[in-house]
């Protein structure tokens, strides 16, 4: 709700600092005082657009603050946080307080305005006040009725007013209508990419083949280089073993025959030690070490005869086919790489996506059945909604159009059409199209709201929808803006009682010139003219009247001036038969 409402230079009004009540707040005035700046000063707040005419003559911007008390759970809160809004609260989980700010101020040339907002005391486009206000305040004035202008409020409107049980089957109804939506979308996805899944399904099959059959190993690649230098070095390598074991074991390879031998020669030598006369250590210790070098250099030449063994094996081999094996392998890396160790974790990867294009088919019968099986659900659940709508919809006519007679349109009829989608068409929400419709007068066909009446006429309709809908489908506040207009007598009793009723679940601010409606408010704001005609001023003072200089200005709207006995005697009599019986 509002709480304060302060307004700086706009229009006629210069300063104003208003309280308002969280019931029902009155704004009265004599014409041309300027008490529709009250609402204006609302709609600014709201992101309305603003013209040169709304800066006070001989100001240079008009300002307009508000501090609003919203509710922990509320989306404008959230928005608002959203945009970086500071607000304050008095515990986690209670209401919290939001000053909107709006500031308009005219350009040099004085042709145009220039505009800018601030929500929590951050700057804030003025799309954001729109945003935000939205879910806070909702206003019906003469050039502005309708909060359910839209199908989709009111389609909200009367789903909030049929109650738990259709809510409980809309949640049921949106969570089949989703999983049909994404099957049918599946499908079709499906479908239409077969024939491109099927060329996928074929090039990775292909791919996943090649490698398989290449057996790849992670280092491979590396094992195969160092092959192909061996062989690429085969007749060096091997005369190089050869004349090395030649010279350990004797064998001359050029000359055919044999030669003394490394292994030979020291063998010899350790004969000749161990054949001198006596016992000398150190002749001794040298044939022992010279026997074990033997041992040394014989298993050397093993190991030379290996290696020879080794390379003529190799030699054997196929250098084309070693040289033909690293191609594959570096064509492998370059495709899925870069190491062999990428091939090979490529294929794992991919083995499971192949797997889900090979099965598309089993898919698409899967994604049949459960088309079949939730489109069944989504039609049996959209007939329940239908079947809740109606019923709520033949209450909601009944007790609007209730409310209209009772307002003194006796001849008017309040309406909801539902509209059954074309055969097979689910939206989100059903297969309905819910519109509220006015049929002012007998024989008149129902019309949308907003087309076929007055002004008056449909803030009338507007009052008693909003009384009806008031305990379910509520904003915080709500502005009416001369509701009464073109009404008297029993009828302004009825319409006062009425914004009395309805502030019992909201706030309620509204600017009358009726007596009867402004005796049923819990506050009174009183907009007075100022006129100074020698300086060519004229301002407007705004206040909170108190009991006594409420009844005067009753008396003024009831017999044009505050001094009359019998006026001032009528005004406490509509305040002591006001719905509250209060006395100011």
């Amino acid at each position: 709700m509002i709480e304060y409402l302060r307004i700086a230079d706009l229009g006629v009004i210069s300063a104003a600092d208003v309280e308002l009540d969280p019931g029902f707040t009155v704004v009265t005035g004599e014409t041309g005082a300027g008490k529709t700046m009250v609402v204006t000063a609302l709609g600014l707040l709201l992101g309305r657009r603003a013209d040169a005419g709304t800066v006070r003559h001989g100001a240079r911007r008009a300002v307009v603050d508000a501090g609003l008390r919203v509710s922990a759970d509320s989306r404008a809160l959230s928005l608002a946080e959203a945009a970086g809004a500071v607000v304050e609260a008095e515990d986690d989980d209670g209401p919290v307080d939001l000053v909107l700010n709006r500031t308009v101020a005219t350009t040099s040339d004085g042709g145009g305005t220039r505009s800018r907002a601030a929500v929590g005391g951050r700057s804030a486009p003025v799309s954001l006040l729109s945003e935000v206000g939205a879910h806070l305040v909702a206003v019906h004035g003469q050039a502005d009725q309708l909060r359910l202008r839209s199908a989709g409020a009111q389609r909200r409107a009367l789903d909030a007013f049929a109650g738990e049980e259709l809510a409980a089957e809309l949640a049921a109804y949106r969570t089949a209508h989703a999983r049909w939506k994404g099957a049918t979308a599946e499908h079709a996805e499906l479908t239409a990419a077969l024939q491109e899944r099927a060329r996928q399904a074929d090039a990775l099959q292909r791919s996943l083949e090649e490698i398989d059959e290449a057996a790849v190993e992670p280092g491979e690649d590396e094992a195969v280089r160092a092959r192909i230098r061996r062989l690429e070095d085969h007749e060096q390598l091997r005369a190089t073993a050869a004349g090395a074991y030649g010279r350990l074991s004797g064998a001359d390879p050029d000359a055919g025959q044999e030669v003394p031998g490394a292994i030979a020669l020291v063998e010899s030598a350790r004969q000749e030690l161990l054949a001198a006369p006596g016992e000398e250590e150190e002749l001794d210790e040298a044939a022992r070490r010279l026997g074990e070098a033997a041992v040394v250099l014989n298993d050397i030449a093993g190991d030379i005869a290996r290696y020879q063994a080794d390379l003529d094996a190799d030699a054997e081999g196929d250098l084309d086919a070693a040289q033909a094996r690293l191609a594959e392998l570096t064509r492998l890396q370059r495709l899925y790489g870069p190491e062999l160790s990428d091939v090979i974790a490529w294929a794992e990867r991919e083995r499971p996506r192949l797997d889900e294009l090979q099965g598309d088919t089993d898919r698409l019968d899967g994604l049949a059945a459960l088309i079949e099986s939730s489109g069944a659900e989504v039609a049996e659940r959209a007939a329940a909604l239908r079947r809740l709508r109606s019923q709520a919809a033949a209450r909601l006519e009944e007790q609007v159009t209730e409310e209209l007679h009772a307002l003194f349109m006796p001849d008017a009829s309040f309406h909801v059409g539902l509209t059954p989608l074309p055969e097979g068409e689910y939206g989100p929400h059903g297969a309905d199209e819910v519109a509220l419709l006015l049929r002012p007068h007998a024989g008149a066909e129902p019309r949308p709201l907003g087309k076929g009446a007055s002004g008056g006429e449909l803030s009338r309709v507007m009052l008693a929808l909003e009384v009806v809908l008031a305990a379910t489908d509520p904003v915080p506040t709500f502005v009416f803006d001369e509701v009464d207009a073109g009404v008297g007598g029993e009828a302004a009793v009825a319409i006062g009682a009425r914004l009395a009723r309805l502030a019992e679940h909201v706030q309620v601010i509204c600017v009358t010139h009726l007596p009867q409606v402004a005796a049923c408010a819990d506050r009174h704001v009183h907009v007075r003219k100022n006129s100074d005609p020698d300086a060519g001023v004229t301002t407007s003072d705004v206040k909170v009247l108190d009991a006594d200089e409420r009844i005067e200005e009753l008396a003024r709207m009831l017999a044009g001036h505050a001094d009359s006995t019998a006026a001032r005697a009528h005004a406490r009599e509509l305040l002591a038969q006001g719905p509250q019986g209060h006395q100011g």
